[in-house]
């Protein structure tokens, strides 16, 4: 492996080994990151407040509790990097230049947007949570990104880690949730009319008061899942659906429940190795 006097002349290609600090010092000695490629780089608490990263290719770094704090980062791929925030403070991006950024499928939650440029920046299935700071008008509820009260009527979320994640009052109503992972996930008040949740887990999640008409529940896996309140009417399909253990689902409910025909009753849930008959009757 290269000495460390010699790691600022590697190609971008071995610029994976750098550290926080080997980019600290070449920011010092005045080198350039416009353009620069930092992807899947560990850069956990560094400070690149007020550097140009323009163009910058950040895709998959580790950013927790960075400060980036006024940098421009004018059309940087910033698409899954970690931005989340270790002891209740995120990545810090107050004041910076985010302008036609690729930030999709990054985790931003805990992050601080406050004063930040995101004209045309891309949110695509990013995650967000309540500590997470927009800046004043933007309208992040329409973005494309994942969170509490977000807009995702038909989005395309097929197969998406979405492993605790909050969603309290989110609109998916007609989304495509297919092999989700939504384990422990937060989707009270949801509205998830007409949804596609097949071979979804949603193990442990929290469906308190979601709206699941018309759902799909084809082989989802929803183990210990909380249903009290929930709407469970006219459900497309419960064929292979795992219910062992679900809390709050009313007498009524599992007995609507166990009615569907003896075909859906009676298929083997691929992961649990259980068939929907047998799991309504595993009770809390």
């Amino acid at each position: 492996m290269p000495s460390v006097d010699n790691r600022t002349e590697l190609s971008s290609k071995e610029d994976y080994f750098l550290t926080a600090q080997d980019l600290i010092n070449q920011v010092n000695s005045g080198a350039s990151l416009v353009g620069k490629d930092l992807s899947k780089t560990d850069l956990y608490a560094i400070d690149l407040s007020g550097v140009d990263l323009t163009n910058a290719n950040l895709s998959q770094a580790t950013l927790t509790n960075a400060n980036l704090s006024g940098a421009n980062l004018t059309g940087a791929n910033l698409t899954g990097t970690d931005l989340r925030g270790i002891n209740l403070t995120g990545a810090n991006l107050t004041g910076a230049n985010l302008e036609g950024a690729y930030l999709n499928r990054s985790d931003l939650r805990q992050a601080n947007f406050t004063d930040a440029k995101l004209d045309n920046v891309k949110l695509q299935v990013s995650l967000y949570d309540q500590a997470t700071i927009f800046p004043e008008g933007f309208n992040y509820k329409n973005s494309g990104a994942v969170g509490p009260g977000a807009n995702l009527n038909g989005a395309y979320l097929n197969t998406a880690n979405l492993r605790r994640v909050d969603l309290t009052g989110a609109k998916l109503i007609g989304a495509y949730l297919s092999g989700a992972d939504l384990t422990e996930a937060i989707l009270e008040n949801v509205s998830l009319s007409g949804a596609n949740l097949q071979k979804a887990f949603l193990t442990g999640a929290c469906l308190r008061n979601a709206r699941l008409g018309s759902v799909e529940l084809q082989g989802a896996d929803l183990r210990a899942a909380d249903l009290t309140g929930a709407d469970l009417s006219h459900l497309q399909s419960i064929a292979g659906a795992d219910f062992s253990l679900v809390k709050g689902l009313s007498q009524s409910d599992r007995a609507k429940l166990m009615s569907y025909p003896a075909q859906q009753l009676s298929t083997w849930n691929p992961y649990t190795r259980r068939n929907t008959l047998d799991s309504l009757n595993i009770c809390v």
